[in-house]
């Protein structure tokens, strides 16, 4: 049966559940935000700041936004909101499936598989947009997993705007599938690659749920 899945406890604002790692972006907007509504009542330039900072601080809780999800059963569950942007196959057999994440989805990554976190390895570089081909030399970290299908590699990349990418579990720790593992702050992609004579069943141009849209061919 699909399960609830639950995690450490996560930042929240006014019963809005937020991911972990929202706090150093999202609390200054909010105050901001906040003293200006409070300062429009007898300032006018107030008022001309307030409308703006509302909408950012709007927006802010949107993008941070950590819902709770009921997890698929299948081998391999998307790790990511977003839009399958490539399916390619590697050199070593295994398929790599590209997940575009635009600013307008859920940021929080979950485990593909339940296993546990053998490397979880950051690897400096640019800030190129995620679409662009390019973007495989731009800021990320590497993770694998030792699960029941061997060795499954995953990739969270940074993108333009994404300046910072926050993991949830370090190395050594047993995820359950669809576990949250970490967060991308604003656009970017998450890459996964299937083992060999795992068959993919999703398609480029397909949306992707974390946690819930199926990767594989069962």
């Amino acid at each position: 049966m699909p399960h609830s899945q639950t995690s450490a406890p996560r930042d929240s604002l006014a019963g809005v559940r937020l991911a972990r790692g929202a706090s150093p972006w999202l609390l200054p907007t909010v105050a901001t935000a906040a003293l200006s509504l409070v300062c429009a009542r007898k300032s006018g330039a107030a008022k001309v700041v307030a409308v703006p900072a509302t909408a950012l601080a709007a927006g802010m809780l949107w993008f941070f936004r950590d819902p709770e999800r009921e997890i698929t059963q299948g081998r391999v569950i998307s790790p990511a909101d977003g839009v399958v942007q490539s399916i390619m196959p590697w050199k070593d057999g295994r398929t790599r499936v590209a997940i575009f994440m635009s600013p307008l989805n859920v940021h929080v990554n979950r485990a593909p598989l339940s296993g546990t976190v053998t490397s979880v390895e950051h690897i400096p570089g640019g800030f190129v947009p995620a679409f662009n081909k390019e973007s495989e030399n731009n800021e990320r970290v590497v993770w694998h997993f030792d699960t029941e299908l061997g060795d499954i590699e995953m990739i969270q990349i940074a993108g333009a705007v994404a300046r910072r990418i926050v993991p949830y579990v370090p190395q050594g720790t047993k995820v359950e599938q669809g576990e949250r593992i970490g967060l991308i702050r604003f656009g970017s992609r998450v890459d996964i690659y299937l083992p060999e004579g795992v068959d993919v069943d999703v398609e480029v141009g397909q949306k992707t749920v974390a946690g819930v849209t199926r990767i594989d061919r069962g």
